[in-house]
């Protein structure tokens, strides 16, 4: 059964390596699809925009980077995963741009293969020093309160 995407946000984006990581686990737990889909309709409308914090999602500090702001989520229910709830071992590692209503999904990894995110991967796409245009122009910060 395909549960629909509601329209929440102004945009979602998958990165093209996130697609990868999406694809691979897919294979290993095969309810993953359905899941994302009700995680984007229900976890990620709740914290963001009724502004219920079920401490799900973690922003990530340290990273040097003021815009986007970059969160990972430690409780993510997965069917398959009968009995584990929210505790399933799913991380998602997400940027969201407050003021252009934006989520950009960056990584998605099992914690029994993989214990962090990929730092490297957050910081090619979001550091100031990543020499992309937009952060050449500092147009970087827009989006951000």
């Amino acid at each position: 059964m395909k549960i629909p995407t509601k329209r929440i946000f102004n945009e979602i984006v998958e990165l093209s390596e996130f697609k990868k990581d999406f694809k691979k686990l897919t294979k290993k737990f095969k309810t993953l699809s359905e899941d994302f889909e009700v995680f984007k309709n229900t976890q990620l409308k709740a914290f963001h925009k009724l502004k219920q914090d079920n401490k799900g999602n973690l922003r990530i500090f340290n990273l040097g980077i003021d815009c986007p702001l970059i969160y990972k989520v430690v409780k993510f229910a997965c069917r398959v995963l009968k009995g584990r709830g929210v505790k399933s071992g799913i991380r998602v590692i997400y940027a969201y741009y407050p003021d252009k209503d934006k989520i950009e999904f960056i990584e998605i990894y099992y914690k029994g293969e993989k214990e962090n995110e990929d730092r490297e991967r957050i910081l090619r796409y979001y550091s100031k020093k990543a020499g992309s245009k937009d952060s050449r122009e500092g147009k970087h910060s827009k989006g951000c309160s």
